[in-house]
């Protein structure tokens, strides 16, 4: 590589050393973002009282940094719904069927990319939806199609960097990249590679890099995490070709091209070859990073900025530990070319710890860091860098005092919990007869008919229901007048289901709050926030529990209602439960053990609760898992390990049923092509997938992979309004046949309906049992 400096040699160090943010969460601080999006959309809320939502947010955001000493404060990280959606909107890559002709992307084509829309003269679905990276985040999928034109087509970036300077901020603007921009979408047109767009591309992105320089901007940041997944040159060659030409258009900006989640394998040496200002690593999740450079040596014209701080987890950084990897760092690339910054945006994590003051045990809140806390451990390690570790000693000895205590606390570990784990047995994870033998006992328990029909479990959290639930949290109802409200909404669901036609009913869930912190607050070892919220996407949050101790079920968590539930009903109800791999990965997990320790733990809770369900008279119990690709690692090297084990954990929980009892997983908005093994190993006798919003993508796997037990193609999408019509899910079904067996399909919606309205379920649902219904009139009798 052309210009690196030999390994160990050493600088002479200026000490001029930078705190970098690479973003922040976009929520605010009480959910302020939520609000106004929501109104928006019901049309209680105005564009211009969104747009002084976002600035506020913004304002705020960028203040707090400053306050925290944050040098390189981000722009442009803000959006109103997804950042790549934002790129999409920027660069003018709108699907045609949007209808979209202006100069700019106007709010409602925006959130008809994020939502489908139907009204009059327009009827589209959304773009598809699917996880970005490892994380619980999603991201709306770039459509590409050949030809495709591109154009400047928002000045958001140029507005927030001028919110900014208006206030005395010069911001480092956040753009994604153009390569990974290309990487992360779709062509429905086979055989065509949308890197081949990437020449008609960059000139828009040539127009935003010099319009943010000439508005004074020091730093840009790129954003290309494509390259910590394992990438082939043709690629790589894509990288070095678009930074040749961007940075002829730089002007007096700096270029900085940031990765994170993980090492840069073996990308690391065309990253360094790149013809800009800086590379952005992580050294948390990629401490591979650290390897590359001892080898390789790190270039001499380019500033590294060092992710040290754990951006994905909320535990205090050893700050020791982090100084140490600092200076290490040091013995190949000066002080003065040392960006100090959390390993990935701060979006993945709560917003500030403080406010948990009154709700957690203070012997775990002070192993706490939010994202405003850690932007104060940015700033320290920045000071002990620049002025040596005598600057900060105090602080230093403190964080070393707290590290110590989380180290050899004994109230987080349960010997017997441990012991359990140590005794599982590979038989543990069988389940009592192999699948053709549990499908005829099924059959014969349950005595379903073709395409049976269900739904994937939760229905509408609606304003009264969250009210009741806020109420009784409150001290203002009591158990007894809680429990009847939650007792009726099931019994009229039950009603409705059995009314429409459904086959396998569910409960509804309304006595919980989120799929994955219902069942953390009934198991030890876990802890809940009150004000921890983290973006799924759009305006869904979610509280990710946090997992400090061994995991333990102390009781039955989910039999009570399950059971009532059933005794309405004749009709099989499902046993509702999230899966081990799940809540693990939905989790902000405990670091002092591997993952796969604390997922067993998780599983062997789960066994005994299948196990409860199996006794209260459930016949079928779903087990869901929609994080299971989730937690694949980024690199294919460490797939079959995270495979081995999450397989595993699954198996282990749900082995203990009967053959006689169906048990059914749930997976969502991840490709599932590559680890499609892997799910037929979890041995689940049904599985319901999301499928209608990739345009029936899940099919071409079904396609190429003989998948023997039963399944369940979502027909319909259900994070957009849209009411699908009976010839639409009939056409989808249709099209599963043409690729499954008609004995093996399922159906069903995409996912849960939690965030729908009931006037959208209703004539959902009713369309989906009719054209279930038509399917088995179409289907030629036997022996005919």
């Amino acid at each position: 590589m052309a210009g690196i400096i030999p390994a160990r040699q050493r600088f002479v160090e200026t000490r001029v050393v930078l705190a970098n943010n690479l973003g922040y969460p976009r929520i605010g601080k009480h959910r302020e973002l939520k609000r106004a999006t929501e109104g928006y959309w019901a049309g209680k809320v105005s564009a211009e009282e969104l747009a002084r939502t976002g600035a506020m947010i913004r304002q705020q955001n960028w203040e707090v940094q400053r306050a925290a000493g944050i040098s390189l404060i981000p722009s442009n990280d803000f959006s109103l719904y997804d950042q790549v959606l934002d790129t999409i909107t920027l660069v003018g890559a709108v699907p045609e069927r949007y209808r979209w002709d202006g100069d700019t992307v106007d709010l409602d084509t925006y959130f008809a990319m994020a939502r489908g829309a139907q009204r009059t003269g327009l009827d589209v679905t959304p773009l598809e939806m699917t996880k970005w990276f490892d994380t619980n985040y999603h991201y709306l999928v770039p459509e590409f199609v050949p030809g495709q034109k591109f154009r400047l087509a928002s000045t958001k970036p140029f507005d927030e960097f001028e919110q900014a300077r208006d206030l005395g901020i010069i911001t480092k603007p956040v753009l994604l990249g153009p390569v990974s921009f290309l990487l992360l979408g779709k062509s429905r047109v086979a055989g065509f590679d949308p890197l081949d767009l990437l020449t008609a591309l960059l000139p828009i992105y040539r127009q935003v890099i010099a319009a943010l320089a000439q508005r004074g901007a020091e730093w840009i940041q790129l954003d290309e995490p494509c390259f910590v997944q394992d990438r082939g040159d043709h690629e790589r060659r894509a990288l070095a070709e678009a930074y040749a030409d961007l940075a002829r258009y730089r002007g007096s900006a700096r270029l900085l091209v940031q990765t994170y989640f993980d090492h840069v394998g073996d990308s690391y040496a065309a990253l360094a070859d790149l013809p800009v200002q800086g590379i952005g690593l992580d050294f948390v999740r990629g401490r591979q990073n650290l390897e590359f450079i001892r080898a390789q040596g790190f270039p001499a014209d380019k500033v590294l900025a060092a992710g040290v701080v754990d951006g994905r987890n909320v535990w205090v950084t050893d700050l020791e530990a982090a100084l140490d990897l600092l200076n290490d760092l040091s013995a190949w690339v000066s002080a003065d070319r040392l960006l100090v910054n959390p390993s990935c945006s701060l979006m993945h994590v709560p917003l500030d710890v403080r406010l948990e003051h009154d709700n957690l045990d203070p012997r775990l809140m002070e192993w706490l860091a939010f994202a405003e806390q850690k932007l104060g451990e940015v700033a320290l390690l920045t000071r002990a860098l620049a002025e040596g570790r005598s600057s900060v000693a105090e602080a230093l000895r403190a964080n070393a005092e707290v590290v110590q205590r989380r180290r050899t606390a004994n109230w987080t570990r349960r010997p017997s919990v441990r012991e359990r784990v140590a005794a599982i047995r590979p038989e543990d994870t069988r389940r009592g007869a192999d699948y053709p033998r549990r499908r005829e006992a099924q059959q014969h328990a349950l005595n379903l008919p073709p395409f049976p029909t269900t739904t994937i479990g939760s229905f509408p959290q609606t304003p009264e229901v969250r009210r009741n639930r806020s109420r009784f949290q409150r001290g203002e109802i009591s158990q007894e007048e809680y429990d009847r409200f939650i007792a009726e909404e099931i019994r009229r669901l039950i009603a409705f289901q059995e009314e429409i036609g459904l086959d396998v009913l569910v409960h509804g869930e309304f006595e919980r709050s989120d799929m994955v912190e219902y069942f953390a607050e009934r198991l030890d070892g876990f802890a809940l926030t009150r004000h921890g919220w983290v973006q799924s996407y759009g305006s869904r949050y979610v509280r990710p529990p946090i997992i400090y101790g061994d995991v333990e079920r102390p009781g039955p968590i989910t039999v009570r209602w399950s059971r009532y539930a059933q005794s309405l009903t004749a009709r099989p109800v499902k046993g509702m439960l999230t899966g081990p791999v799940t809540i693990l990965n939905w989790s902000f997990v405990r670091d002092d053990q591997p993952r796969s320790e604390t997922c067993k733990q998780i599983a062997l809770a789960l066994r005994d609760e299948v196990r409860d369900l199996e006794e209260a008279g459930l016949r079928v119990i779903q087990v869901d898992e929609p994080a299971f690709r989730e937690g694949l690692p980024l690199h294919r090297s460490a797939w079959p390990e995270y495979l081995d084990w999450a397989v595993t954990c699954y198996r282990l929980a749900t082995a203990v049923a009967a053959p006689t009892t169906q048990i059914h997983s749930h997976m969502c908005y991840s490709e599932f092509g590559d680890i499609i093994e892997a799910i037929a190993a979890l041995d689940a006798d049904v599985i319901s997938m999301s499928n209608s919003r990739s345009d029936l993508e899940l099919l071409d796997t079904f396609r190429r992979f003989r998948y023997t037990n039963e399944i369940g193609p979502g027909v319909y999408d259900i994070h957009s309004p849209r009411v699908p019509s009976v010839d639409e899910i009939r056409r989808n079904l249709q099209a599963t046949c043409e690729v499954l067996d008609p004995s093996q399909v399922w159906v069903n919606p995409d996912c849960g309906l939690k965030t729908r309205r009931w006037e959208e379920v209703i004539p959902s649902l009713r369309n989906m049992v009719q054209a279930a219904c038509e399917m088995r009139g179409a289907l030629v009798p036997s022996g005919s």
